[in-house]
C-alpha cells in the first residue's frame, strides 16, 4: 500500500508543535504517542489496533511518512509509564514532565474548542498509549 493510499494520522494541531512532532517521527526519536479515549468516543471512532498503518501529515497537509502501530494500550492518565513518556520524543525526562506537557495541550484553547469549554483531564482519564514504528519517509519531507 502506498503512502497516498493510507488513512491520515495527525499529531497535534497544525503549527509548531505538529512540525516538531513530525520531525521527531522522521528522525526516529518519537516512537510513541498519547490520545484520549474520549476523543475516539466523541468522534465515534474505534480505538486503533496494532498492525494498522497510517500516513503522517505535516502542518501543510503533506503526507511525509508512514507509520505502523505496534502496540496500543488503554491506561489511566495516572498510570502512564516512564518508557512511554520518554519514547514520545519530546525531551521529557520524567512522567511528571510528560503529564504537565500533555495537560497543557489537553487544556489548550484548541482542545477545549473541540471537546467543550469545561473539558479537563484527571488521574482517571483514559489515555490511548500507542507505540509505532516508522515504515517509510515520504519524498515530501519537511
Amino acid at each position: 500500500m502506498s503512502l497516498e493510499d493510507l488513512p491520515v494520522v495527525e499529531f497535534a494541531f497544525p503549527g509548531p508543535l505538529r512540525d516538531q512532532l513530525v520531525a521527531a517521527i522522521l528522525s526516529g526519536a518519537k516512537t510513541s504517542t498519547s490520545g484520549l479515549v474520549l476523543e475516539y468516543e466523541r468522534e465515534n471512532q474505534p480505538l486503533p489496533e496494532p498492525g494498522e498503518r497510517a500516513a503522517v501529515i505535516d502542518s501543510r497537509g503533506r503526507r511525509v511518512a508512514a507509520i505502523e502501530l505496534t502496540e496500543v494500550r488503554v491506561v489511566r492518565l495516572a498510570d502512564v509509564d516512564l518508557r512511554h513518556a520518554l519514547d514520545e520524543g519530546e525531551g521529557y525526562r520524567s512522567v511528571a514532565e510528560w503529564r504537565a506537557g500533555h495537560e497543557s495541550f489537553w487544556h489548550s484553547a484548541e482542545m477545549r474548542a473541540e471537546m467543550g469549554p469545561d473539558f479537563t483531564v484527571a488521574d482517571d482519564t483514559l489515555v490511548v498509549a500507542e507505540r509505532f514504528r516508522l515504515v517509510e519517509a515520504g519524498q515530501d519531507r519537511p
